[in-house]
């Protein structure tokens, strides 16, 4: 199973204290039974799925979302708390088996495992990554045994068995792939129940459906007994892959920055409640007399914006905001008693983005903030990848690198590679650009598959690829991409007429002896070129830099 939550995805004590928190705060309501009791302890389980969602456990976050949403309905009014007996002991059921379903998950012990060989015993133990996958396939379903060698490929264990077979004594996966014979999508009430009983067993696993027809209702059903993503028919092997392989990278964790304008102390303690128990970070300032300044000091990800202020209106602050370049774009929310659904729209024709109404409720509050956010990021990450792999593409990947470097601590390396597919044109020439642009895809899922969530992996242009690994030297390095390149080599490129096996070369350079990003690249760079002198499809370090005599 993978491990969701090391020091590298989490601070341990960060999510340990959430659940605490959700202990706590609950158990106060079933002493106190007041509403402001329960309204702490719905931003404690907002929190927690928060959390959850970050780590990408989609079976722990479904939980979650049903405890959250059966808390929500019972939200009301001040005077509907305490709520009735049957009601709290229902909700405490669902809130024990959370949290016992959260334990289960942390106490599953995580070894490292020998995956490719040879080629896994010489790379360092970091690269080794536990991720076993399921797949549930009868014997007559003849592409499953394809499907499971091209996984194998890109740093997973498979393991196959028939559907409704006893599940291994060991480790939840994970993901488990669930691969229905033939083109037939059955439907029938054993395979929904196969679907729950694997999702009880496995709540922090992807559960994926393949050969999924192009209906609203079927996938529908399939979400609903437990499945988080379904693949249709005509994309299944590519769609599979981008998905699994995207699942184990290490996304942007940094935290959201909220900058408050709000002249009411009351409405701003309540604010700061709710942000703080979803561990967003936020400034207040009373008068947007300051709010120039103290944007381009805090750079905020989102201003929630009073309407109605002494000095001016929220309107007014936020059209006068829009004509600064670096702020056009930074979402803004509004929050004001105004019901008049007029102004509102005006409003938001004006330069805002949503329209909280006051008295408001913090989980919304709290829930708007973090999907405006995530939306806008996921706008700037989308500029910032390549569409074909799903890489930084040239420009990301050199203002990453930058960033790398002026962070890297005083004693620490930092390798980059270049890398380059052999013969490409030669592929494009007898193939097609089809099974070009699967080549490149082919050696993008590859090195996402085998390299660290932490390391950047970019696509510098055309075949050419960009790999920088903190707190590595070149010789590690090497011998890492040496195995990414061995396993490239053997890996069959499916066309029309059969199959064609491709390679690559690569040159590494690393900190120690080049200090500048533009030195690195060029030094992996000419190392390429003697890599490809040599006769390809081989791994050279670069040379130390003449010192000048």
């Amino acid at each position: 199973m993978p491990d969701f939550f090391s020091p590298e995805t989490m601070s341990q004590g960060s999510f340990d204290e959430r659940v605490a928190t959700l202990r706590a705060r609950w158990q106060d309501y079933r002493d106190g039974g007041g509403f402001e009791q329960f309204v702490e302890f719905t931003l404690a389980l907002n929190s927690l799925a928060e959390r959850l969602s970050r780590l990408r456990l989609p079976g722990l976050v479904r939980q979650c979302e049903g405890l959250e949403n059966a808390a929500l309905a019972m939200y009301g009014a001040p005077e509907t708390h305490p709520a009735a007996a049957q009601t709290v002991v229902a909700l405490d059921r669902q809130i024990e088996s959370l949290l016992g379903a959260i334990a289960t998950a942390r106490r599953v012990e995580r070894e490292p495992d020998q995956r490719a060989g040879d080629a896994a015993e010489a790379r360092p133990a970091e690269w080794i990554k536990p991720r076993t996958i399921w797949m549930f396939a009868n014997a007559g379903t003849g592409w499953a045994a394809g499907l499971a060698a091209q996984l194998t490929f890109y740093g997973f264990q498979v393991r196959v068995m028939p559907w409704c077979h006893e599940l291994p004594a060991e480790d939840p996966p994970f993901a488990v792939i669930f691969v229905p014979e033939g083109d037939a999508d059955s439907s029938d009430d054993a395979t929904t129940a196969d679907i729950r009983r694997v999702r009880a067993a496995c709540p922090a696993s992807q559960l994926y459906f393949l050969g999924v027809p192009r209906t609203l209702e079927r996938m529908v059903e399939l979400m609903r007994a437990g499945i988080d993503v379904t693949i249709q028919r005509d994309d299944q092997m590519a769609a599979l892959l981008s998905s699994v392989l995207d699942l184990v990278q290490t996304h942007d964790n940094e935290r959201y920055r909220i900058l408050v304008v709000e002249d009411s102390r009351t409405a701003l303690t309540q604010i700061e409640r709710a942000l703080k128990q979803n561990g967003i970070d936020c400034q207040a300032i009373p008068d947007p007399s300051r709010l120039f300044e103290v944007v381009e000091d805090y750079r905020p990800d989102l201003v929630l914006m009073d309407m109605y202020m002494p000095s001016c209106n929220g309107v007014e602050a936020t059209r006068a905001l829009r004509q600064m370049s670096a702020f056009q774009a930074v979402p803004i929310v509004y929050l004001s008693s105004e019901t008049d659904v007029a102004l509102q729209v005006e409003a938001l024709r004006l330069g805002g983005d949503q329209f909280l109404t006051k008295p408001f409720n913090p989980v919304l509050l709290a829930a708007t903030v973090k999907t405006t956010i995530e939306r806008h990021r996921e706008m700037r990450r989308a500029s910032r990848h390549d569409g074909l792999t799903g890489l930084l593409n040239h420009t990301a990947s050199k203002a990453e690198l930058d960033a790398r470097l002026a962070a890297l601590p005083a004693g620490a390396r930092l390798a980059v590679a270049m890398l380059d597919i052999d013969h490409f044109k030669s592929v494009n020439d007898a193939y097609g650009h089809p099974v070009g642009d699967q080549v490149i895809r082919s050696l993008a899922w590859l090195l996402k598959g085998w390299l660290r969530g932490t390391d950047v992996i970019g696509r510098y242009g055309g075949e050419e690829f960009i790999v920088a690994m903190p707190g590595v030297s070149a010789h590690e390095a090497r011998g890492v991409l040496d195995g990414i390149r061995a396993h490239f080599a053997n890996l069959p490129h499916v066309h029309a007429a059969g199959s064609l096996r491709v390679t690559f070369s690569a040159g590494v350079a690393d900190s120690s002896r080049y200090s500048k990003a533009s030195e690195l690249v060029e030094a992996a760079d000419q190392a390429l070129l003697e890599a490809k002198a040599r006769g390809r499809n081989r791994i050279v370090e670069a040379l130390p830099p003449i010192v000048p005599g």
